[in-house]
């Protein structure tokens, strides 16, 4: 989402005088049911838009929290009943839905794995001594679970590619550890490192390199993430630099944007929506030249009738194309059409 997120910390706001950029029209985002309610959405290996979808008397318990007076609301690792949700995959106006009878993990994302399966993921996992909870799960084409695993606390993305692999993102809690990870007798969060790859059966292969072993420094969040087949791009906290792996080596770019919520890339061009002291419908685009990012355009985006973005809209960068997604359309930006 680029709405924003109390758990970061956030620059004041200036007006935004950059020129406008309309988007296109988009195509409709398809319920799997009359009446149906986005849960979450995002953006699959090829391009396909995935989402989450429930009963309105069920999306409370996805978004279950626990409120602690006087200090702060946490969301929950598992909702407090089994819910019957629709995972869908979009591609054009059509899609395919899968029914998850009896989903229990609280504010999941979904994606695609090959063969027609599906991936659903918890942002949140507890530690417990006899078994922490597993917060992913992996469905066959006909919605029953193949696979539970733990992919640990705190996540703020989820990637899969077409071979299947998946990459995961954590934010700081994910990383410094919460819900007992890192603490007493716990082991060391899963996401110490910021940015993980998992193999098909979700088993950890590679991650992040610490700050001894980078020169770009460590990751203590990973605020924007964009994977592709070929290469992953990240923009993370703290520093902000742009950074890509690609065959396990990282190279990085000074970045003069802090806080940016999403990216894309394409060869050299590089876009990037949000960030510290720009509206969250700014979009900075520019060139990487030697070690930095030089930028060469800024846009205010607005939708085809001229309105702003809504309140609640997701963003996903995937490749070169910035996917936005509302309850109702889901339009798509392409870096190269942004002169």
């Amino acid at each position: 989402m680029i709405e924003g997120n109390d758990r970061r910390p956030r620059a004041e706001q200036t007006a935004n005088a950059a020129p406008r950029w309309t988007l296109d029209q988009g195509v409709p985002v398809v319920r799997p049911e009359p009446g149906d309610q986005l849960v979450s959405a995002s953006i699959g290996p090829a391009g396909e838009l995935v989402a989450l979808w429930s009963h309105p008397d069920d999306k409370a318990a996805l978004q279950s929290v626990t409120h602690q007076p006087g200090w702060a609301t946490f969301p929950d690792p598992t909702t407090p009943r089994p819910v019957a949700v629709r995972a869908s995959r979009q591609v054009g106006d059509t899609a395919l839905v899968t029914p998850l009878p009896a989903l229990t993990l609280a504010h999941p994302s979904v994606q695609p794995l090959p063969n027609g399966r599906m991936l659903v993921v918890g942002a949140r996992c507890r530690w417990r001594a006899d078994e922490p909870d597993r917060n992913a799960v992996i469905y066959d084409s006909d919605g029953r679970v193949e696979t539970q695993a733990t992919l640990g606390d705190g996540i703020e993305h989820v990637f899969t590619t077409t071979s299947g692999e998946v990459w995961v993102g954590y934010f700081d809690e994910g990383v410094y550890g919460n819900y007992g990870w890192g603490s007493g007798d716990a082991p060391p969060p899963i996401g110490a490192m910021g940015l993980l790859r998992f193999s098909p059966e979700l088993e950890r292969t590679w991650q992040f390199p610490s700050h001894v072993d980078n020169t770009w420094g460590a990751i203590s969040d990973c605020y924007a993430l964009n994977v592709t087949d070929d290469a992953v791009w990240t923009s993370y906290y703290t520093g902000f630099p742009l950074v890509r792996v690609r065959d396990g080596e990282v190279t990085g770019w000074r970045n003069p944007i802090d806080g940016a919520t999403a990216l894309v890339v394409n060869g050299t061009r590089v876009g990037l929506l949000g960030g510290y002291g720009r509206e969250r419908d700014t979009f900075v685009v520019g060139e990487l030249d030697g070690d930095a990012l030089r930028i060469t355009g800024e846009y205010q985006l607005v939708l085809p009738d001229g309105s702003p973005l809504p309140a609640r809209v997701t963003a996903v960068g995937r490749g070169p194309v910035l996917h936005l997604v509302t309850d109702q359309y889901w339009c798509q930006l392409a870096l190269d059409n942004v002169q």
